[in-house]
């Protein structure tokens, strides 16, 4: 009996599903792979990434002052968090590269050229945003709430605190930064435009407000140390984004016009060349063909 289920079309539409599905595993497992082995070598130093973190408190607070834990396994753990977090932002280059090797096949080649340099572009905002948040708004946010701190009061932050805030915070600021990424994708796909951005200006300042009181903490130093940022982010993409936005099919229909009054031109050029060279040789044939008889009566 003759097999036909490769002939079936709900066969042949479920295997290209089945081949994504384990082209996704497998770079799924490549991530993991990729991110234990940052993980197991960066836990040995998990000491000093730790100290490197708590750094901007530690530098407001009195001298001697020291963190606490709570918890008998507070530490252990705390710093298992840490480089584990840590691990995955060291890995987001090949993280972003197996999403990009995932997207890749379906682009348009003019969409894969602007995907490469978006992709590079967006690591490096993300590590931007995390060390602006690191040497700006720690020592900024840190030194603000330790000298509001009544009289008498001692400050002792317990280390897992510390490390939930601090990460939330490196988080927001990374993804803070792709404000401009983000702006170029939305024209580029032809959701909006550079002048309905600009015009939406206000509004859209309003929003970076907004977004930095729920990222932050409640106090005006850290939503407009993280507003402000996105704000100028913003007019950033919005100047890449108009050199990058979607031709109109108005502006193609002149392009085409352009080039058929070009092509029309040089064909009467050409023609003008023809007619001038067709003068010239009849004008040579006429002179030759009256020396020619003088010559012959001259013989006769």
């Amino acid at each position: 009996m003759t097999d036909n289920r490769h002939d079936d079309p709900e066969v042949q539409i479920e295997q290209p599903f089945v081949s994504h599905l384990l082209e996704l595993r497998d770079r799924l497992m490549r991530v993991v792979v990729v991110v234990l082995v940052v993980f197991l070598g960066l836990f040995y130093f998990a000491p000093e990434i730790y100290t490197m973190t708590a750094r901007p408190l530690l530098q407001q607070l009195p001298e001697g002052s020291r963190m606490i834990s709570v918890k008998p396994h507070g530490t252990f753990w705390s710093q298992m968090k840490l480089v584990l977090v840590i691990s995955v932002y060291v890995g987001m280059p090949f993280i972003l590269y197996q999403i990009w090797g995932f997207i890749a096949p379906g682009l348009y080649r003019h969409e894969r050229r602007l995907a490469v340099p978006l992709l590079a572009s967006s690591t490096v905002l993300f590590y931007a945003g995390m060390a602006f948040a690191y040497y700006v708004v720690f020592p900024l946010m840190f030194g603000f709430f330790i000298s509001v701190a009544p009289s008498g009061v001692e400050v002792a932050t317990d280390v897992n605190e510390y490390l939930d805030f601090v990460l939330k915070i490196f988080f927001a600021f990374g993804i803070a930064f792709e404000v401009p990424i983000a702006t170029i994708l939305l024209v580029w796909t032809g959701f909006t435009t550079p002048e309905s951005l600009r015009e939406k200006r206000p509004y859209i300042i309003l929003g970076t407000f907004v977004i930095g009181m729920l990222l932050t903490p409640p106090d005006l130093i850290s939503q407009t140390l993280l507003a402000l940022p996105m704000w100028v982010l913003f007019e950033i993409g919005v100047f890449f984004a108009a050199r990058f936005a979607p031709r109109d099919a108005d502006d193609e229909n002149d392009e085409e016009e352009a080039d058929d009054l070009d092509s029309d031109e040089a064909m009467e050029a050409t023609l003008d060349r023809y007619v001038y060279d067709e003068e010239a040789l009849a004008e040579e044939e006429r002179a030759s063909g009256v020396s020619k008889p003088e010559h012959d009566r001259g013989d006769g």
